[in-house]
């Protein structure tokens, strides 16, 4: 899809820097207020085509409802993937200093590092599937090599949320935009199926808070073990979420004012992304606790963004259901996983190609000369 953006001054990573607060604010009402439903006529006609396989209706359950799904998303009955990616956001968290993770901060350059050279997790799971993996530093705290991995950077690293807001108004506008950009940029390439990644040690710290916030459970309730916490090291955990909420009252009812207080550069960029595929009419698979955390924030931002969300894995962080179940989807596959990178999302690539080969490589009843009835 071609847009055009009366903000086109700030179609740069360079000029969202230099942007004002009431210019980030207007660029982001234009993707916000653009977001519209899926075309039901374009979903139903897949259905119809469904129906007419050679097999009991509605019978390959989950795959039926992606279908329908992705044809009222791309406007068609007969959508066609083009290229796939996972938009992997990285940034820094300064409640690190808590002690909320078993993992060291330089991790997340050194992890970085690791996408870009190709070995990590996501980029293997991406491979299989025929995917890129496009990274972007929106916040990690240490200087990267090259320079200009940084050019999406909006600052090292959040706020540390125990103590104060994770960033400002401005920072989580920049950041909500760099994710949007990037987006952008991989569906002008011709990408038009993306999925969720990040990394950030400490992350699942203000995920969860915001979990809490947006859906209301106890901070107990939302709140795993991350890297690997355990025991007191998690009580400790949850007691700072406690804090961090405590301490910036987050208003559930103004989604970027929760953003900016108690969630982070990476999150904030994802929920760019997510708002960004809604607005260009692509849809985008969510992965972990941090992406749904991201979620949530976007659907507060643009409640019909949630029609261009897929779902993909139940991740092992304790806040993830709760948190799909707020945006009104359930996980599809469940492998016990709890690496984020993207890695849950990328395994659900090859099933939404499935369900789209189901409804143009499946023989009909007609064509297979197989008797029909009321089955």
């Amino acid at each position: 899809m071609t847009t055009l953006r009366k903000h086109s001054k700030l179609d740069t990573l360079e000029s969202l820097k230099k942007a004002n607060t009431e210019e980030l604010e207007a660029a982001l009402l234009e993707i916000t207020e653009s977001i519209d439903k899926l075309d039901q006529e374009s979903a139903a006609a897949m259905q119809k085509r469904l129906d007419v396989k050679i097999k009991p209706t509605g019978s390959l359950g989950v795959l039926e409802d992606i279908a329908a799904q992705i044809a009222g998303i791309y406007r068609t009955s007969r959508p066609e993937i083009k290229g796939k990616a996972v938009l992997l956001m990285a940034g820094d968290h300064g409640v690190v200093a808590e002690g909320v993770s078993a993992a060291p901060q330089e991790i997340t350059a050194q992890m970085f590092y690791s996408y870009l050279s190709g070995g990590a997790g996501i980029n293997v799971l991406a491979r299989h599937a025929g995917a890129e993996v496009i990274c972007t530093d929106v916040g990690i705290v240490p200087p990267l090599d090259p320079p200009e991995l940084m050019a999406g950077r909006v600052k090292n690293g959040a706020g540390n949320i125990m103590h104060g807001p994770a960033m400002t108004r401005q920072e989580a506008l920049q950041a909500i935009l760099t994710g949007a950009k990037v987006a952008a940029k991989a569906i002008a390439s011709g990408i038009n199926l993306l999925a969720t990644g990040e990394v950030g040690i400490g992350n699942t710290t203000p995920s969860a808070a915001l979990v809490s916030v947006f859906t209301g459970y106890m901070v107990e309730e939302v709140t795993g073990s991350g890297t690997g916490v355990r025991d007191e090291a998690l009580k400790h955990k949850q007691e700072v979420i406690k804090r961090a909420i405590e301490v910036n009252k987050p208003d559930p009812d103004l989604p970027l004012d929760a953003l900016a207080k108690v969630g982070g550069l990476e999150i904030a960029a994802l929920t760019g992304a997510i708002l960004e595929a809604a607005y260009q009419h692509v849809p985008i698979i969510l992965d972990g606790i941090i992406s749904t955390a991201a979620a949530l924030v976007a659907a507060k931002l643009a409640p019909l963004s949630t029609f261009y969300m897929i779902s993909s894995h139940s991740s092992e962080e304790q806040g993830h259901r709760a948190a799909l179940q707020q945006l009104g989807l359930k996980p599809r596959l469940d492998f016990h996983m709890r690496l984020g990178e993207g890695t849950g999302a990328a395994l659900m690539f090859p099933m939404v190609e499935a369900a789209l080969k189901v409804a143009d490589e499946m023989a009909t009843f007609e064509a297979a000369g197989v008797t029909t009835g009321d089955f």
